[in-house]
C-alpha cells in the first residue's frame, strides 16, 4: 500500500486552550496507482486528517501510525514529508506577496530533490518542465512571474496549485476541497490534471463534500468520515448515493 493509516487518533486545540479530539481511531489504506474520497459532513475532520498527515503545527496524533510507501509519516517533520513524497493541496491556497510562482516553485523542487540525494534541476531544465505543465492547467508562464497566488481568481489558484503538484510529482497527494470555488470550466480542467497525473506509482486522496467532483475524478473507493473515523467505504456509487440521501444514515450509526 502506498498509505497505511492504522488506528489514528489527533486532537487540536479548542477554543479556550482545551484539546478536542478530532480523529478518534481512523483506519484507511490507499494502493498505488488508486485515487480514493472522503466524504462527510462539516466538522468530522476531514480537514484534520489532511493537517495530520501533512504535519501542520498545533494538531497532535496521541495515537495509530502513518506509513508512506514503507516510511514512518509521523516520524518527520513537515518538510521532511514533503520531501518523503507527500503533496498537500489546501481548500484555500495562501497568496504569498513578493515571492514569484517560478522562484517559489524551482525552490520546493530543488529543495525536495537535495533532500532525496539527486542533482538539482538546472534553470533550463525547470523552465522547460513548467512551461509543460502550466500550459496543461491552463496558466500562461506570465501569470507565473507573478507571486504565488496575488490577485489570482479562486479558479487560477487552484490551477496554480495543480501546477505545483505536476511539477513536484508526490507519491501521495492530498487534495483537501480541490473543487472548492470552482466553475464547471475550471473543475473540467483541473480535474483532466487530476486524472492525467494518475499513475502507477502514485495514489490520490480526494477531500470533497460533493459528488459533482467525482463526475469527472471516478475514485477506486469512497469512504465516509464521521466524527473522526471511517464508517462506511464502497465504489463511486456511494458517492451518488450520499448526494442522494444525505449523510444522516452515517451520522446515525
Amino acid at each position: 500500500m502506498m498509505l497505511t493509516i492504522i488506528d489514528l487518533h489527533a486532537t487540536v486545540d479548542g477554543p479556550n486552550g482545551e484539546r478536542r479530539a478530532i480523529l478518534n481511531g481512523l483506519t484507511l489504506s490507499v494502493g498505488a496507482g488508486e485515487v480514493h474520497a472522503i466524504m462527510g459532513p462539516n466538522g468530522a475532520g476531514k480537514s484534520t486528517l489532511s493537517y495530520v498527515l501533512a504535519g501542520r503545527a498545533g494538531y497532535e496524533v496521541t495515537g495509530g501510525s502513518v506509513m508512506l510507501d514503507g516510511t514512518d509519516l509521523l516520524a518527520l517533520d513537515a518538510n521532511e514529508r514533503a520531501a518523503a513524497g507527500l503533496f498537500l493541496g489546501l481548500q484555500y491556497p495562501v497568496e504569498i506577496p513578493g515571492v514569484s510562482n517560478l522562484t517559489f516553485l524551482r525552490t520546493a523542487l530543488n529543495a525536495q530533490r537535495r533532500a532525496r540525494g539527486q542533482a538539482e534541476a538546472s534553470g533550463a531544465e525547470f523552465l522547460k518542465l513548467v512551461k509543460v505543465e502550466a500550459e496543461g492547467f491552463g496558466l500562461s508562464m506570465d501569470m507565473l512571474k507573478r507571486p504565488v497566488n496575488v490577485g489570482f481568481s479562486g479558479g487560477e489558484k487552484k490551477r496554480n496549485e495543480m501546477v505545483q503538484m505536476a511539477v513536484l510529482s508526490p507519491k501521495l497527494a492530498v487534495l483537501d476541497e480541490t473543487d472548492s470555488g470552482l466553475d464547471i470550466d475550471a473543475l473540467r480542467v483541473v480535474s483532466d490534471g487530476i486524472n492525467r497525473l494518475r499513475s502507477p506509482t502514485t495514489a490520490t486522496l480526494l477531500i470533497t463534500h460533493y459528488q459533482r467532483l467525482l463526475d469527472y475524478v471516478v475514485p477506486d473507493r469512497v469512504h465516509v468520515l464521521v466524527a473522526g473515523r471511517i464508517v462506511r467505504s464502497g465504489g463511486p456509487e456511494l458517492a451518488r448515493d450520499l448526494e442522494r440521501d444525505g449523510y444522516a444514515l452515517d451520522v446515525a450509526a
